[in-house]
């Protein structure tokens, strides 16, 4: 099969490589669709971890073998699979820490080499604790460049759910990536007012259309200003970060009223540094907190927003590549214009 081998140093070579060997409890999806990831970006760019690898999470596909013992799935059925699940047995899953649980740390989705997700490949080998528990099969009817946002909607899903908005509260979404779009669309269902943050205008302009009740460009507008204006001087009652740029923390804090909530969850990397006054979070009791991947808990009510319709994420995909085109993806997803959003790769077409 041919798949987008990470081979160091930010290179990205399009290459056979063996179709992966499934077990006994595993299954064989040939992949459809992949959505290009920030968080797989990051460790291209960045060299965050040792090569061979292939990449790419955000897959949905069509089984095409099952091995001994499966008995949910069979040969045909279209699926998703999440590529991290918790035990559910230990410490921090007793807590629903589950990011933090030892088996979800593991990979559970490979094409090949170290596993990585895999979805950049013709083939992914789903294994066993993934095949039990982090399957969603897709509806007819549900495209699988769709189905593919059940992950990345779960894992805002996750955040929103931690942080809790109300309806009457005030919520800056800075970032209006495909990240902060769900974001506006999942605060925006929970009855609270939307202000978004982006320096580009086409996706400020969907974000209006998600429901965002004010959108402006942080190099051009006083954010700070404007929003302790939307809210008698006080600041907004939450403030998630979808995005990583210098000073975008400075900003949510300064942006937030006293008692308010910030949200990290673009800061992934361990080289981002952050400084703040501690009297900001202290003495003006805000909370800092921060979000990462899925949560098992929430993985069938994910899969029904996408399924459902209830979430229009098809208007987040800019860009259907075939495998070939792999690198250009990247480079449009690093280098993001007006544009340029959810980047999805089809495996299947190579050229």
């Amino acid at each position: 099969m041919m798949a987008a081998v990470y081979t160091g140093q930010g290179n990205i070579n399009v290459e056979s490589v063996p179709v992966p060997q499934i077990g006994r409890g595993e299954m064989l999806v040939r992949v459809e669709a992949c959505g290009i990831c920030h968080t797989d970006l990051k460790k291209v760019e960045h060299d965050l971890l040792p090569p061979p690898r292939i990449y790419g999470h955000e897959s949905a596909g069509v089984v095409v073998h099952v091995g001994e013992g499966v008995t949910k799935y069979k040969l045909g059925d279209r699926v998703i699979a999440f590529h991290h699940i918790p035990c559910k047995k230990c410490f921090y899953c007793s807590k629903k820490l589950y990011a933090q649980c030892e088996t979800y740390k593991r990979v559970g989705i490979t094409a090949g080499f170290e596993p990585a997700g895999g979805g950049f490949a013709q083939y992914i080998r789903v294994m066993d604790w993934i095949v039990r528990d982090g399957v969603e099969l897709i509806p007819e009817g549900v495209s699988f460049e769709i189905a593919s946002f059940v992950e990345p909607v779960n894992t805002c899903l996750k955040a929103t759910v931690e942080m809790n908005p109300q309806p009457g509260d005030v919520v800056l979404v800075q970032g209006q990536g495909p990240i902060g779009l769900l974001f506006t669309m999942l605060v925006k269902r929970t009855g609270a007012t939307v202000l978004a943050t982006d320096a580009i205008p086409e996706r400020l302009a969907l974000a209006r259309r998600f429901g965002a009740a004010e959108c402006w460009d942080p190099r051009t507008e006083d954010v700070t200003r404007l929003c302790k204006q939307r809210t008698e001087g006080r600041g907004v009652d939450q403030v998630f970060v979808a995005a990583s740029v210098k000073g975008i923390v400075d900003q949510a804090i300064a942006s937030s009223r006293p008692g308010g909530k910030i949200l990290l969850f673009a800061q992934t990397s361990d080289t981002e540094r952050i400084e703040l006054s501690g009297a900001d979070i202290c003495k003006l009791e805000r909370t800092l907190l921060g979000c990462y991947s899925a949560s098992v808990d929430l993985q069938a009510e994910s899969a029904r927003l996408v399924f459902s319709g209830d979430l229009p994420v098809e208007d987040l995909v800019s860009h259907r590549l075939p495998l070939s085109e792999i690198r250009q993806g990247i480079g449009l997803a690093l280098h993001p214009d007006g544009k340029s959003l959810k980047i999805m790769v089809q495996p299947q077409r190579l050229s």
